[in-house]
């Protein structure tokens, strides 16, 4: 994810721009060097090493949220609690929409990306584990496109393995999304029970948990496609077979004449 902040949005789109132009100049770097070896590739070996690339730095990110358990006394928190926080009475906002001008309507929000400094080691591992989870959840299919390139450049895109590695895969993907969704609001409730004391009225009686969708359509589109790799597999092997047989019977004709 790219994020960028200033104050007219012509200089965040510049910015958004350098990432862009960034990994622009190492697709062009991967095709270049691919056309001076005639490769027959270039795409399958672009897309490898954008994968390859996202797999380091997303693992680069696990290790430095494991360190910051033990090295920090802070816990960053991303998961939704069910505080609701009211905007402040002097923001300009119109209750019931009864302005005759452009106007916010009177709203609030709640709390989901906050701190929580002096936290104790329980809450900084639950907080680098929900952030590891969902690190490793977006990542996900980085790993399985780089898995498909690999095996496709050997020569072995139909094959056993890569069926295999589809259907963990989609395991993986379930699991990880579930418990990205699950540990990111189990966190910052937690984080804001340890804040406050259970007779304050910030304190959050409840574990508002919310499991989306995606997890269950990534997984279950991964299932699809190890299902089309299996296929070709069986198809390859089919022809393999029609192939050797067909060559069977050139040799016995030749034999007959």
């Amino acid at each position: 994810m790219f994020n960028a902040a200033s104050e007219d949005v012509w200089t965040s789109l510049l910015n958004i721009g350098i990432w862009l132009a960034a990994i622009a100049a190492i697709t062009g770097l991967v095709f270049w060097r691919g056309r001076r070896r005639g490769s027959k590739t270039i795409a399958l070996d672009a897309a490898l090493t954008l994968a390859g690339m996202w797999v380091l730095l997303s693992t680069i990110g696990i290790v430095v949220f494991a360190a910051k358990v033990f090295v920090v006394d802070w816990a960053e928190l991303h998961g939704f609690t069910n505080i609701w926080l009211s905007w402040p009475a002097a923001l300009p906002c119109s209750q019931f929409g009864d302005s005759a001008g452009t106007t916010l309507t009177c709203s609030g929000h709640s709390l989901d990306d906050f701190t929580v400094t002096n936290a104790s080691l329980g809450l900084r591992a639950l907080a680098g584990a929900a952030q590891a989870t969902s690190l490793a959840f977006s990542t996900m299919p980085a790993v399985l496109v780089a898995a498909i390139c690999f095996q496709t450049l050997r020569g072995r895109t139909f094959s056993r393995i890569l069926t295999l590695t589809l259907t963990v895969g989609a395991a993986v993907v379930l699991v990880l999304g579930i418990a990205s969704d699950l540990l990111g609001s189990i966190a910052a409730t937690a984080g804001l029970r340890e804040v406050f004391p259970p007779d304050s009225t910030w304190y959050p009686p409840v574990f508002q948990l919310t499991v989306t969708p995606l997890p269950f359509a990534g997984a279950l589109g991964l299932l699809a496609l190890a299902a089309v790799f299996r296929q070709g597999m069986r198809l390859d092997k089919e022809r393999e077979r029609l192939q050797l047989e067909t060559a069977r019977l050139q040799k016995e004709t030749e034999g007959l004449v």
